[in-house]
């Protein structure tokens, strides 16, 4: 059996992590059994990242080289009704999702002080002394960090909050009227699912949330979807 290393569950989703979140809503759409490892520890983690798995004695990390493994040996055919442009605008929407509005999130969670409480009581209230004294202060000094070598961290919030939405709306209007981004599931409301649902069901009234529950209800309803038809277990 597939053995998931991921974060546990938090903010109230099964994981706070949109790359976590991506990979379990591909396996459950898939079909493919899996077992949970949940941990925070990530000296075991290849890349210093979570997530991972082990399929049968092999490692592997990166959601999405994960994604190419399991789908080539379990032969997978969740992509297999997408013709080759569907493919490349799923590729497309990918690196929008991950690459792009994934920072933007990040930088509201993490380097926000407005949200930076909500974050620090998910990932780190229950952690012990003496860890919980200087562990919490150097974790966010290293996501701001990340989230300003990634470039995002270099503007202001109005400036972030505008450019996440642009990654909205192009996301919206893929999706147009249709259950999920091409017409059936694919692997990509996979991905999209991971970061949307990171801020539409989180209890934390992010720029983003406010936007897209008032101008978008159709991502909001895409969402839901997800949920109920792969998360109802």
């Amino acid at each position: 059996m597939i053995r998931l290393f991921q974060f546990p569950p938090a903010m109230g989703l099964p994981n706070a992590s949109g790359f976590c979140l991506k990979l379990e809503t591909w396996l459950r759409m898939a079909g493919l059994p899996y077992e949970n490892v949940y941990t925070m520890n990530l000296g075991r983690a290849p890349k210093g990242k979570l997530p991972f798995i082990i399929d049968d004695g092999t490692t592997l990390a990166d959601s999405s080289f994960i994604i190419d493994h399991l789908t080539k040996r379990h032969g997978v055919t969740l992509d297999d009704h997408l013709d080759r442009g569907e493919r490349a605008q799923s590729l497309l929407l990918q690196r929008t999702l991950e690459e792009h509005a994934y920072w933007c999130v990040l930088y509201f969670r993490w380097a926000d002080d407005r949200f930076w409480p909500a974050t620090h009581e998910a990932f780190f209230a229950g952690m012990g002394a003496p860890y919980k004294w200087f562990v919490p202060k150097l974790a966010r000094q290293g996501m701001v960090k990340q989230v300003k070598a990634a470039g995002i961290g270099r503007h202001s919030a109005d400036e972030i909050t505008a450019l996440g939405m642009r990654d909205i709306d192009a996301i919206a209007t893929v999706l147009g009227d249709k259950p999920f981004l091409f017409g059936e599931p694919s692997s990509v409301d996979a991905s999209a699912y991971g970061m949307l649902a990171n801020v539409v069901f989180v209890d934390l009234d992010l720029p983003f949330k406010t936007l897209i529950e008032r101008d978008y209800p159709s991502l909001v309803r895409y969402c839901e979807r997800m949920r109920d038809v792969y998360w109802r277990s």
